[in-house]
């Protein structure tokens, strides 16, 4: 019994594709627009325009901002453009919805600019677990913008991952 242990993992050419590694770094800020309105659900212009003036948007130099209303409010395009124009000397990056769609969105920019043909005939392996907060968009971004080039493509740990695809010969 003493025959030499030999990883295949360590060996295999699996390529692992971790999107935890993209992850742009920077504090994420939700701004709920509802304690801006009229009883949190009446956006009055003076109002609003008034408390957009007055406000410190120097506290979020440098940040990911998710602009939204936490209440059931119609709330008209322009007030969130016009908070967009406020934050837009400070933040990194503006949104509208939750910080989750703020993710999808930073995600989807980052994959965009990537040259997906180096994987071009290998067998992909997109790393499953993250400490940081990867949205499963994107994911299925991923595996979306791999397919057409990868020879194979699975999800999770090369010890225990999942078969996605497998390109026909």
């Amino acid at each position: 019994m003493s025959e030499e242990i030999i990883n295949r993992v360590a060996n295999s050419k699996l390529i692992t594709f971790d999107l935890e590694s993209y992850y742009p770094n920077g504090e994420r800020v939700a701004f709920d627009i509802s304690g801006w309105l009229m009883e949190g659900i009446v956006l009055r212009e003076s109002d609003f325009r008034e408390k957009a003036n007055a406000h410190n948007w120097e506290q979020y130099q440098n940040k990911y901002v998710a602009l939204h209303c936490s209440t059931d409010a119609i709330v008209p395009g322009w007030a969130y453009m016009l908070l967009s124009l406020h934050l837009s000397p400070y933040a990194k990056k503006i949104s509208v919805g939750t910080l989750e769609e703020m993710e999808s969105i930073l995600f989807a920019e980052i994959l965009q600019k990537i040259d997906f043909s180096q994987y071009e005939g290998k067998p992909i392996i997109i790393k499953g677990c993250s400490h940081k907060p990867v949205p499963n968009n994107a994911y299925v971004m991923a595996a979306q913008k791999l397919q057409p080039f990868a020879k194979s493509i699975m999800y999770g740990e090369a010890c225990s991952s999942v078969p996605l695809f497998k390109r026909k010969l």
